[in-house]
């Protein structure tokens, strides 16, 4: 059985730079496991691979998606799914590149083939949001699909929006979809980066310093000035982004919302390490121990072999 190759971290770990050195020594095209990156718009906010970066190795899933497109872990896995058949046909190999851990976990152990994908359902039930408010939303899953209601949050409204739209276009409840499990047909190595607490979040308040100036205030104005918002496009509920709009709305000054941004991503690099910390199958690299990531790189691919 094929093989595909996982390079996994917490926010801030160097994946990117370090992904695009494999690729070209395994002869390696790149699938993003971002859930944020796929969008186009946000390239500041989400540390995105650079235009540059992205001539360097054949990536997939970064700047692909407009930020009204519905994106999830099921989708991620069944579309990677088609890529990687066809990269292993090409005689490449695949590596995955990210720091989500349900879509990684999602393309490694299994998926549900998503259907029921209706723009006009959607939008009828986005404005019933708006009219009713979001606990009518969650009762009506609740009558329609009570198994699916009883595994979600009545406050993650766009997890129940699209339960409702897969009801409402197919006629089967979600529950159902999920009971047919998806297995990969490929073997994995999971390879992950490790830093020094102090060290990772010494990086994540450096980039977040970096994002301030390479243009992330005006990136997200931009947003503001053509009417999106975290509160009506999901796309959007991400840290980076939610702090500046409330920036920009004279919520909170600039100083403040900077400082959230590095205290909320160093909460999200900590959440991720406890996601991944529960897959034991992990190979983890202490990046401190190497002296330059030549010589990380250079042990990542032993552990590939």
């Amino acid at each position: 059985m094929k093989k595909v190759f996982v390079l996994l971290g917490p926010t801030a770990s160097g994946k990117t730079s370090l992904s695009i050195s494999l690729a070209n020594s395994m002869d390696a095209e790149i699938i993003s496991a971002d859930s944020r990156q796929v969008y186009k718009h946000i390239q500041i906010a989400t540390c995105a691979p650079s235009a540059l970066e992205l001539s360097k190795a054949k990536h997939y899933f970064v700047n692909e998606l407009e930020l009204t497109e519905y994106f999830s872990a099921g989708f991620f896995a069944m579309k990677s799914k088609v890529i990687i058949s066809d990269i292993h046909n090409r005689g490449k190999n695949v590596l995955i590149v990210g720091g989500s851990g349900l879509y990684i976990k999602s393309l490694l152990d299994g998926f549900f083939e998503e259907e029921g994908k209706d723009l006009s359902i959607r939008e009828e039930l986005n404005q019933k949001l708006q009219t009713e408010g979001r606990e009518a939303l969650y009762s009506e899953l609740s009558a329609v699909d009570p198994e699916t209601a009883s595994r979600m949050d009545s406050g993650k409204f766009r997890r129940v929006i699209r339960a409702l739209e897969v009801y409402y276009a197919t006629g089967r409840k979600m529950s159902e979809q999920q009971a047919n499990t998806v297995k990969p047909d490929f073997d994995s190595v999971q390879v992950g980066l490790n830093f020094e607490r102090d060290v990772l979040y010494d990086r994540i308040n450096k980039r977040v310093d970096s994002m301030y100036a390479n243009g992330l205030i005006e990136e997200i104005q931009s947003l503001l000035n053509n009417g999106f918002s975290p509160e009506t496009n999901n796309s959007l509920n991400t840290v980076g982004v939610k702090e500046v709009f409330r920036y920009l709305r004279n919520e909170i000054k600039l100083d403040e919302a900077l400082n959230l941004i590095k205290q909320n991503s160093r909460r999200y690099a900590k959440r991720q390490m406890t996601w991944f910390n529960a897959d034991k199958r992990i190979k983890w690299v202490n990046v401190n121990d190497f002296a330059g990531p030549e010589l990380c790189s250079q042990y990542i691919l032993s552990l590939f072999k």
